[in-house]
């Protein structure tokens, strides 16, 4: 018997942007120095109020609004690095704890005090984020661990503080994640997205669709 993820779990930090830093990658500034913010803090349609991106073109917009990432992925990352791993470091809005982030369902929507946030898409490292982390090779790194984390929209509007519980008020079953489908996609994976989506059961992330064509061809090549 398949045991069942767990429905709730608990928002151990929501961090915004702590300073603009100027990056050496091409790109300006970056917004990826985030640190926990104390209190209620509101999340509206682009994400954490108060926060910003640098890097438009690449980051933000509704489907990328909020970067969450899991307690449990970090724990692994500190024991790899062996270095704290503290809340914000990866230039995520939401440390959790108890509720998956890299193996979330997409589709799946979770409650957190009054705001309904729901899950998109994988986290695609980047040079920007390799440059604030200063280890070598980091972006293949963290490509091959494949704990990426997980972008969410923000559905409804709403206020949440560290310490509120996460509820999974619901969760599609297809089972596809966006851990898989950063690290093993399918032609079958894009074909049953794409279906949900023409049946109107699911909205897919826009930064999907560059990478359909690609993961079909090598499909029918297979």
């Amino acid at each position: 018997m398949t045991s069942l993820p767990p429905r709730t779990g608990s928002l151990l930090a929501i961090c915004r942007v702590h300073q603009l830093i100027s990056t050496k990658t091409g790109f300006g500034v970056t917004a990826i120095d985030k640190r926990p913010a104390e209190g209620p803090m509101k999340f509206k349609r682009f994400g954490v109020f108060g926060d910003a991106v640098g890097d438009t073109e690449h980051h933000g917009g509704p489907d990328q609004a909020i970067y969450a990432y899991s307690q449990e992925d970090a724990d692994y990352w500190c024991a790899e690095l062996g270095r704290p791993i503290p809340a914000g470091l990866f230039g995520e809005n939401l440390r959790t704890r108890g509720v998956e982030t890299t193996q979330a369902v997409i589709g799946t929507r979770w409650r957190i005090g009054t705001a309904l946030l729901e899950v998109t898409s994988p986290r695609v490292p980047c040079a920007t984020f390799a440059e604030h982390m200063g280890e070598p090779q980091w972006v293949k790194r963290f490509t091959q661990a494949g704990l990426i984390g997980t972008y969410l929209r923000v559905l409804d509007h709403g206020k949440a503080q560290a310490g509120d519980e996460i509820v999974l008020e619901h969760v599609p079953s297809h089972g596809i994640t966006v851990g898989k489908f950063f690290s093993n996609p399918t032609a079958q994976d894009v074909r049953t997205l794409q279906e949900l989506e023409a049946l109107g059961e699911l909205t897919l992330s826009q930064h999907f669709y560059a990478r359909f064509p690609k993961i079909l061809a090598a499909g029918a090549v297979g």
